[in-house]
């Protein structure tokens, strides 16, 4: 497996990396993707290992944190064989601040994906929306605290706009505070808006891109043709990662 440099720091991470949105499928949306158990989510973490995939990326929305859980119990007693990366940001309960990127929602986001994960801390955690709510200097003072406190490695961001991203590293170098190395992104060959700002800034700024859903939602993968029904979820999901610039070709 060919590893490359995130970002403009000096974590290296596969080429590929596999998404747990497939895992748990306890609600109707999630189910759509895929319903892996534990059994199933294990076997698919020991080929990814085999293969020296060892990049695992989840979310505390994904089936309402099930994904994560799976993924805990799945590479557990090998947690030193893996690198994670989760994200949160999305509404995650029924509460005022159970949404968004304040110290508060942050703060008990983390802690509860670390619980759920059964680790101590999580390789790359990003943002999995921009909250233009929180002031920026608020969201970024709460993942540098946490930084400091070991239990996030790296931070990134997921879903920005170009602006978003580059105000954010503004205010990283304004105040002295960890730096996004990385920008999880749509694109693939049938959507290709991130070339338009986003693939520019992160060469200028050294902010490395995570892919996902380089087949296009499937629809790269053949399995979708004209005037044939539309084929069962795949349980692959996968994610290219890219050393600031364009994904690599990936082949299933």
């Amino acid at each position: 497996m060919e590893y490359r440099q995130l970002g403009g720091s000096g974590f290296k991470v596969p080429a590929l990396s596999f998404g747990t949105g497939t895992f748990g499928g306890t609600t109707e949306f999630f189910k759509a993707w895929g319903s892996s158990d534990v059994a199933e989510a294990t076997r698919l973490v020991d080929i990814c290992l085999e293969s020296g995939l060892t990049m695992f990326d989840s979310a505390d929305i994904y089936s309402n944190g099930a994904a994560e859980s799976i993924l805990g119990e799945a590479i557990k007693g090998r947690r030193d064989r893996v690198l994670i990366s989760t994200k949160g940001t999305f509404r995650h309960g029924e509460g005022p601040n159970d949404v968004g990127s304040s110290r508060f929602h942050i703060t008990r986001t983390v802690e509860a994906s670390l619980k759920r994960l059964g680790t101590d801390y999580i390789d790359l955690f990003q943002l999995h929306g921009f909250d233009a709510i929180t002031p920026i200097e608020e969201a970024l003072g709460t993942l540098d605290n946490l930084v400091r406190a070991g239990k996030i490695r790296y931070i990134g961001c997921s879903n920005f706009s170009g602006w978003h991203l580059m105000k954010a590293l503004a205010v990283s170098e304004k105040y002295g505070l960890s730096r996004y190395v990385a920008h999880q992104a749509y694109y693939s060959l049938i959507g290709r808006d991130y070339e338009w700002e986003l693939m520019p800034l992160g060469l200028d700024q050294k902010v490395g891109a995570v892919v996902w859903s380089p087949l296009g939602w499937g629809r790269l993968t053949g399995k979708i043709r004209r005037g044939q029904p539309l084929p069962e979820s795949s349980r692959l999901q996968a994610k290219v990662v890219v050393d600031n610039g364009p994904p690599v070709e990936d082949e299933y």
